[in-house]
């Protein structure tokens, strides 16, 4: 931490950096919430059933900014992060992450943490719609227009439209459970119009594999065992 953040940041020098103030506070006054450590000093993550909830150290200003990061099937694979607010106040950004992990509704946490912004992704994930609202996202977001003939074929298939979907390096990510960075998925990428390549992240040995049009949707159900 540099001397500009110890002057934002003096109770975190204090307990020693991030991690060790973000713990010492939890024990203190909420509970063990038993932060990961971090190979950057200014980020400190917290494992919890709804992602890694982490912590970020604004430098220009003094800011706690608390992000939501679902992990990739490996390490080199991206995962989904989006970010859920900021504090300036050490004491209320810990009850918050011990709240979070501790599960409570997405209601209460935005009733008595005000400065969260639980938008309508985070209301999708506490009502287990979360699937649903990232579909209607990447298919009206023009940004992703090149994908939008695929996410459309993907989409008007009843099975694989409860699939998460993200975009990967212009491909189209399927994630069984968006909670599970192990959890089984897949990569299509469509290279021509009606032309689509599959791979299977983290299988070892795994490849782009050319899938005719008429297989597609067999082809991706079985890689993702949902019949």
């Amino acid at each position: 931490m540099d001397t500009h953040q110890r002057d934002l940041y003096p109770d975190v020098t204090a307990g020693g950096g991030l991690v060790s103030a973000v713990g010492r506070a939890a024990e203190l006054g909420m509970g063990e919430i038993w932060p990961v450590p971090s190979p950057i000093d200014d980020i400190v993550g917290v494992e919890t059933a709804r992602g890694i909830l982490s912590v970020v150290l604004a430098t220009e200003e003094r800011l706690f900014r608390v992000r939501v990061h679902i992990p990739g099937i490996t390490w080199d694979t991206p995962g989904f992060t989006w970010e859920i607010g900021s504090t300036d106040n050490l004491g209320l950004l810990v009850e918050a992450v011990v709240a979070w992990r501790e599960g409570v509704p997405f209601d209460e946490l935005a009733a008595r943490f005000t400065f969260l912004e639980l938008d309508e992704f985070a209301r999708a994930l506490d009502k287990g719609e979360p699937a649903s609202l990232q579909w209607a996202e990447l298919l009206s977001t023009e940004f992703h227009r090149r994908q939008w003939n695929l996410l459309r074929r993907l989409h008007a298939d009843e099975v694989l439209r409860r699939v998460f979907p993200t975009i990967s390096h212009g491909a189209v990510r399927l994630r069984v459970d968006l909670f599970d960075g192990a959890s089984r998925q897949v990569l299509v990428h469509e290279p021509d119009a009606d032309r689509y390549e599959v791979i299977l992240p983290g299988v070892p040995g795994a490849d782009w594999v050319e899938v005719p049009t008429g297989d597609l949707i067999a082809y991706l159900r079985a890689a993702l065992n949902q019949g």
